[in-house]
């Protein structure tokens, strides 16, 4: 035992991934062959997982990520799965999507016996199920930095719409420096920063194009 841990006291758990910080880096099996973290370096990506393969909610949630896989792709964002099952398992299932439901699933499947990736990403909830990784989901852009991290129980399957949404919102935000408002969609307003100083904040309120409520709180068009 180690000398610092005190009997009957399990040792910490690695910090799980934060936004803002580097997504892990990992080399795995999946359904596409062995992949690693940087394949996707310059790309957005959705990684996720699921409790186990041939279960129920889970598969609603694979034909739901099968319909938003060429949008994600469109937005250059690619969709990365995984669980603790063999990729015997995995490709078993995938076959069985395709001919039970009639959709072929193009994304790659990560096989992770080992649970070593599942516990890099922190997507094993020990009290919740201890032999299941959650339906975790890590938002990943361009440079490998996590930018979005959800978490949804083993009983409640997720929103794919959602999902496509917080990838257009963190797209837009990048590219133009502003924020986006709740329920924002493409095409709506936008949320501008707060002025910093007495000066802007006159300016902002006088300014042509702009929606203000209130020196804070403005919006505009893109």
């Amino acid at each position: 035992m180690d000398q610092n841990i005190s009997p009957g006291i399990s040792p910490c758990p690695p910090r799980l991934p934060r936004i803002g910080d580097p997504a892990p880096a990992f080399e795995a099996e999946s359904t596409h062959g062995v992949l690693r973290l940087e394949d996707f370096k310059g790309s957005w990506l959705v990684f996720f997982s699921h409790p186990a393969d041939f279960t129920p909610v889970c598969t609603t949630e694979f034909l739901a990520f099968a319909a938003i896989h060429g949008e994600l792709r469109a937005r250059n964002c690619e969709l990365l799965g995984l669980s603790i099952d063999s990729i015997f398992s995995h490709i078993a299932w995938v076959r069985s999507i395709e001919e039970k439901f009639g959709t072929k699933i193009e994304f790659p499947l990560v096989a992770d016996l080992s649970r070593q990736v599942a516990e890099l990403y922190g997507m094993i909830m020990p009290g919740e199920s201890k032999t299941e990784t959650s339906r975790c989901v890590f938002v990943i852009d361009p440079k490998l930095t996590v930018r979005a991290v959800i978490y949804y129980p083993l009983t409640t399957g997720r929103n794919t719409d959602e999902i496509l949404r917080l990838v257009d919102a963190l797209q837009v935000t990048d590219a133009n420096s502003v924020g986006t408002p709740a329920n924002w969609r493409p095409g709506d307003k936008v949320i501008m920063p707060p002025p910093r100083t007495q000066d802007a904040a006159d300016e902002r309120v006088k300014a042509e194009g702009i929606e203000c409520v209130d020196w804070f709180f403005c919006k505009k068009s893109l």
